[in-house]
């Protein structure tokens, strides 16, 4: 595959990313239907086409040493980074060894937790972040089929925003929420101690797969737990924790008044349970502790809890309580917002850059939490950020020498309003996929995670990207392009929406030429 007599990072760009994007989303939405109609057989054949297809390694490949948050990390060998001749290299070797797959060690970062705790991120190394990726390709297609309607982490199409809306569709007012209780479930070292027969025996999977996923599994193992835990940092790793926990969320079920089954929801390992008056918290715990026992784990006693709704309750960064007078409200949590200050602090106090940079770092950062919690309530000097921005505009009052006009545009810079309007989010509907095919659903869903801006943009552009064209249907991060290369100038007409890699693709030529 590798050709030396030409430019290979040229090679490398010139890739049909397009076909090849189209290419291995045919195979995935075969695979899903193939397990919804229970043709496994057919799905496991089609799921070795997917590791097989050069477009879904080259795609892999791209996605762990270009698109992920994580892809500057060095795994175990010290390897930070890939050349564009290593990523063909790493290619070659996919091709011939993806279904004999050998992980290598991981290298553990210790991560401080809240409670003064370390948890320890495993980091496979590049390589076996490609292979992983290129599992998850052809896992996570079967593995949708199956998964329950109301678990919202780590699954494409399906965002925290979703668990938030069903808390308040089954505590609201018109649900009586004010009479109900919810048990904050937390599982005791849940990656650590999730079973590697619970994961093996639930796998959709040839053979050759499973053997990789297995292997993947035993390169994580903890001291004294050689059967459990999957290794936190691993690309697949978030797919088989959903797996192993698939199925909790209806051990308690039930329909409201309104002929609603939302008793609970999960987010990851992350769980709510409703209680209405009359159930009984500690059968359905015990139910669920047997549950978890069969996977390795249980309920940790000391951070679960029953509390009622008028009193409060935290999850997902948010702060939920049903108020005296029966009305469901949703704000920041006092922990999410001392996290989202600490970090603006961080940046505006920092004496090793000026104003100008301080706004340009402060923006992505304001308008990332503003966007996460334009769904609450966001009225009050706190959530309006009016004392945060005060103390902004001071400092850089004083270090654009007492320009308040230049100060004020910095400041608006730094701190970019997004609307928000309390509990409009609009759920994902049932156990609707990404990979069901209807593109139409799916790229309008995504425009409206976005706000007014990209919004706009992805309207007038009938949600496709600028660039290639593709319909906004997968996980890839949506990025603003200014078409006359000045990013000061945020007209309308001068922004077009296209895909985060199409971006990088369009400043690398820039540069070249």
């Amino acid at each position: 595959m590798v050709r030396h007599d030409i430019n290979i990072s040229e090679l490398w760009k010139d890739i049909p990313w397009k076909k090849f994007r189209v290419n291995l989303f045919r195979l995935q939405k075969r695979v899903y239907k193939a397990v919804q109609v229970g043709d496994m057989r057919k799905s496991r054949s089609i799921q070795k086409l997917i590791l097989k297809s050069q477009s879904a390694r080259l795609l892999a490949i791209r996605q762990v040493t270009q698109l992920n948050t994580g892809k500057k990390t060095a795994g175990i060998d010290g390897k930070a980074s890939l050349n564009f001749k290593e990523r063909f290299t790493l290619a070659e070797k996919l091709a011939k060894e993806y279904a004999n797959w050998k992980h290598q060690g991981l290298r553990e970062i210790p991560i401080p937790k809240k409670d003064g705790t370390t948890r320890m991120l495993k980091v496979p190394t590049i390589a076996d972040r490609a292979w992983q990726c290129l599992a998850k390709y052809a896992l996570e297609p079967a593995h949708e089929a199956t998964f329950h309607a109301r678990s919202y982490g780590f699954r494409t199409g399906r965002s925290a925003q979703d668990a938030q809306k069903i808390l308040f569709n089954s505590l609201n007012s018109r649900c009586n929420g004010i009479n109900k209780r919810v048990i904050e479930l937390d599982i005791e070292k849940c990656f650590d101690r999730i079973n590697h027969s619970s994961i093996m025996e639930n796998l959709i999977a040839p053979t050759g797969l499973k053997l990789g996923i297995f292997r993947c599994l035993k390169a994580g193992v903890n001291v004294g737990f050689p059967d459990q835990g999957t290794p936190q940092g691993g690309v697949v790793s978030p797919l088989l924790a959903n797996i192993a926990l698939n199925g909790i969320e209806d051990i308690h079920s039930y329909k409201d008044t309104n002929g609603i089954a939302t008793p609970s929801v999960r987010y990851a390992d992350d769980m709510v349970i409703i209680l209405r008056p009359k159930d009984d918290d500690v059968k359905i715990l015990a139910r669920i502790n047997e549950f978890l026992a069969e996977r390795g784990m249980k309920v940790s006693e000391k951070k679960t809890k029953i509390t009622a709704t008028k009193d409060g309750f935290d999850f997902l960064g948010w702060h939920f309580k049903v108020q005296k007078n029966g009305k469901f409200r949703c704000t920041p949590s006092v922990d999410n917002f001392k996290g989202f200050r600490k970090k603006v602090k961080t940046i505006v106090n920092n004496s090793n850059y000026g104003a100008t940079v301080k706004a340009m770092k402060l923006a992505p950062v304001v308008r990332g939490w503003r966007n996460y919690h334009k769904n609450c309530k966001m009225d009050g000097a706190r959530h309006s950020l009016y004392f945060i921005r005060k103390r902004a505009f001071m400092v850089f009052n004083k270090e654009t020498r007492q320009n308040r006009h230049s100060s004020k545009f910095l400041l608006n810079k730094a701190f970019p309003s997004v609307p928000y309007s309390e509990n409009k989010h609009i759920n994902v509907k049932g156990n609707k996929s990404p990979y069901d095919g209807d593109m139409v659903y799916w790229s309008a869903r995504n425009s409206n995670l976005y706000d007014n801006t990209t919004s706009k943009a992805l309207k007038k552009q009938n949600h496709s990207c600028q660039s290639c064209g593709l319909k906004f249907v997968g996980d890839e991060k949506i990025h603003l392009h200014h078409v006359d290369g000045n990013h000061n100038n945020w007209k309308q007409n001068n922004l077009v929406a296209i895909h985060e890699s199409c971006h990088d693709y369009h400043h690398m030529s820039q540069s070249a030429s």
